[in-house]
């Protein structure tokens, strides 16, 4: 499979993932069977997060893992911590990135995994009350004790990343961003540039352009999403022309519709690895192969135009 770089290090990852978060509610056997065709597409990197059902989604991976007898030092493990769910109301109640929780978190974590260390861990979310040199000490820790072998965050602004890594003496590596062709935000407003519409409109703070100077990989999550879980846009009647471009590219390289949303996503110079989190093993062969594709310019501008946005 394609590679790409992990941020600075000289540490090449396939650039496609998969993604665990749903893998809870699957039996023990399907689980192997979905890991086993990841690792069969060239899938060697998983992300999880210790949110995810209470630690359930990472307990199916460290099980299948085992049960396939996969080598440890033949895959990454990532996962991503920083997020408190209330145990009685399974609701989120805060974010929390103080050394007590982090620390007791990823323990927690490697114990689902069935592993002694992950190559990633992420702050999953931002906490405003961060304490700089308790999340220090946190880090520390866990690279001390030979737990974490590098450090990154997930859905993080450029100024907030600067904040942490003002404090921090390992180097932030990773972004994990929602992106794909129905979530378009970070392209389109570098398109509309000295514009006063809506698009022109900067949330983040140049997201993208800063992950690519900086040399953070940003991987991209719910590539078939649109909005925020609002659905996914493939087959939707909602696109019907993104979906005829995508039908008309996929007869064209042969492979499946969901195959050319991936290799949209991987045909931006930069270096994305994409997070897919199906569960039916098919369907995530299917979509793997879009590892294999590089569209030219102009289908990549066809279907950034067919999904809705414009070119000012």
């Amino acid at each position: 499979m394609k590679t790409v770089p992990l941020g600075d290090t000289t540490v090449s990852i396939p650039s496609i993932a998969l993604g665990v978060m749903r893998m809870a509610d699957r039996t023990r056997d399907e689980a192997s069977a979905i890991v086993s065709t990841a690792l069969d597409s060239g899938m060697t990197f998983f992300d999880t997060a210790d949110c995810y059902s209470a630690g359930e989604s990472s307990r199916r991976l460290g099980q299948a893992l085992k049960d396939l007898s996969v080598d440890r030092d033949s895959v990454m493990i990532q996962t991503k911590f920083g997020i408190y769910r209330d145990p009685a109301s399974n609701s989120i109640t805060r974010y929390d990135f103080s050394r007590r929780h982090l620390v007791a978190a990823l323990d927690a974590e490697l114990r689902n995994l069935q592993t002694d260390h992950v190559d990633l861990v992420l702050l999953h979310r931002p906490d405003t009350l961060v304490e700089l040199d308790d999340l220090a000490a946190a880090f520390d820790d866990l690279e001390r004790a030979g737990k974490v072998r590098w450090f990154g965050v997930s859905n993080v602004n450029p100024a907030q990343i600067e904040l942490l890594q003002s404090a921090l003496s390992q180097r932030l590596q990773v972004n994990q961003l929602q992106f794909g062709l129905g979530h378009t935000g970070m392209i389109r407003q570098e398109f509309h540039v000295n514009m006063e519409d809506a698009a022109s409109v900067d949330h983040d703070g140049g997201l993208l352009a800063y992950c690519r100077l900086h040399h953070l990989t940003v991987q991209a999550w719910s590539p078939f999403q649109y909005g925020f879980f609002e659905g996914v846009f493939l087959g939707s009647p909602k696109f019907p022309e993104l979906n005829a471009r995508l039908d008309a590219l996929a007869r064209k390289y042969g492979v499946d519709s969901s195959a050319i949303a991936v290799a949209w996503i991987l045909r931006h110079p930069a270096g994305m690895q994409v997070l897919l989190g199906s569960m039916t093993p098919a369907r995530l062969e299917r979509m793997a192969r879009g590892a294999d594709i590089r569209l030219d310019a102009q289908e990549w501008y066809d279907l950034y135009l067919a999904a809705g946005n414009d070119l000012p």
